[in-house]
């Protein structure tokens, strides 16, 4: 069967398996005016401060309708079926929402995750590196960048994935897993991270992965093509909103205490306690406007740093079979023109 054929069979597999959500949700039509439906996560990052001031709003004049989701898997079976205009979720659920055929594009760049994702072994565990996982419990959310991530990390310390039991947990799940000590570790982001720590001992993390394999792992904004295609302007102020929240955080970070009203906006929108988001939004780099636009990220077309990586991210998926096809070029998933114009 031609490839095409496959991918198109695979997306109406996946439409199939949300219809009923979709329905539940009301599945917004990318043709509805000035409106947008928009999918989050509960990771820490500067923007949650303009969800709850409604700079979106106030800027576009759109009505803007906020869902929270448990996992990228969730946001991508929400994006294919229509049930959210725009996703926020990492470079994994993207990749394998992306090889099924999923019509969507990145156009954001939320963070490079660097070390805020981590695998940590809890403590009495007796795991005290990555070749000591061999036939524990690891609590990690299926086909997100920590999966993608803990798979990787087996790899290099010589285990398969068949020589750990991997559990298919949302972050909230890992947390009440992880404190009942029905789990032996865990790869995760903030807020749950923040607090696996406090009983645990990282073994690896997200960025030193990166840097001895060359296998980055970021999070995104992603949105429909339909609602792309007739959105262009809202996009266009949508992106700048964002630039404008990171550049508040990267240029005055000391104002962002626990008790200022960013911070507990941050607080709010993701689950975290406020006294950790200060630690926790260090861990993560922000990428300015202009650097985006580059072929370091989403400008550069196959060659640009976000299609490479999505191209690795699916092979690995498909040599670990969670995915069946890898496409031959993941630049068409891949949009830079709204954050070319931001500032």
């Amino acid at each position: 069967m031609a490839l095409s054929a496959v991918l198109s069979r695979n997306v109406r597999i996946l439409l199939g398996a949300v219809a009923l959500s979709a329905v539940a949700w009301g599945q917004p039509s990318a043709a509805q005016s000035r409106e947008v439906v928009i999918g989050y996560q509960d990771m820490v990052l500067p923007w949650r401060h303009a969800q709850e001031t409604k700079a979106v709003e106030e800027r576009t004049g759109y009505k803007v309708t906020y869902r929270k989701l448990g996992s990228g898997a969730e946001v991508a079976r929400a994006l294919a079926s229509g049930a959210i205009h725009i996703g926020e979720a990492g470079s994994s659920p993207f990749a394998s929402a992306l090889s099924q055929g999923v019509p969507v594009e990145i156009f954001w760049i939320l963070d490079n995750i660097n070390d805020a994702e981590a695998l940590v072994a809890r403590k009495g565990s007796g795991v005290e590196s990555v070749a000591g996982l061999k036939g524990k419990k690891i609590g990690v959310p299926y086909v997100s960048t920590t999966h993608f991530h803990t798979l990787v990390a087996l790899e290099g310390a010589g285990l398969a994935a068949k020589d750990v039991r991997t559990l298919n947990l949302r972050p909230p799940e890992i947390l009440a897993a992880w404190e009942r000590g029905d789990i032996d570790a865990t790869f995760i982001w903030d807020p749950v991270l923040a607090k696996v720590k406090q009983s645990g001992t990282v073994l690896i993390t997200s960025g030193q992965i990166a840097a001895h394999t060359g296998k980055a792992t970021f999070d995104a904004l992603a949105v429909t093509r339909a609602f792309a295609k007739e959105h262009d302007a809202f996009l266009t102020q949508f992106v700048q909103v964002l630039a404008d929240a990171d550049r508040a955080y990267v240029q005055d970070k000391a104002a962002w205490t626990p008790e200022s009203a960013q911070v507990r906006a941050v607080a709010k929108w993701s689950g975290a306690e406020a006294a950790l988001v200060p630690g926790s939004l260090a861990l993560y780099a922000f990428v300015p406007p202009a650097e985006q636009a580059s072929a370091k990220w989403l400008g550069g077309g196959k060659a640009s740093q976000a299609a490479k990586s999505l191209a690795a991210t699916a092979e690995f998926l498909k040599a670990q079979g969670t995915i069946q096809h890898v496409l031959p070029d993941y630049s068409a998933g891949v949009n830079p023109t709204w954050v070319a114009r931001a500032k």
